[in-house]
């Protein structure tokens, strides 16, 4: 098992937060958004799942080193 790559993870989670925060951004029933607060949203999305994911991996790979590869050290 390898450790997490937290770098990777901090990225995709900022693309999965971008996607999601276009997907409300264009639903049918949101309401009309102006064009800084649509960039708003999209860096606040990005930037929030990509802290939750590199956080995750980062307590991940604590985690592991911790309880699951103690003779690792």
């Amino acid at each position: 098992m390898e450790p997490w790559n937290t770098g990777r993870a901090t990225a995709y989670g900022a693309v999965i937060g971008a996607v999601a925060a276009a997907f409300k951004l264009f639903a049918p029933w949101s309401a009309p958004y102006t064009v800084p607060a649509m960039v708003t949203e999209l860096v606040g999305g990005a930037l929030a799942f990509a802290l939750l994911c590199g956080v995750a991996a980062a307590l991940r790979n604590f985690l592991a080193r911790r309880l699951i590869w103690p003779e690792a050290r």
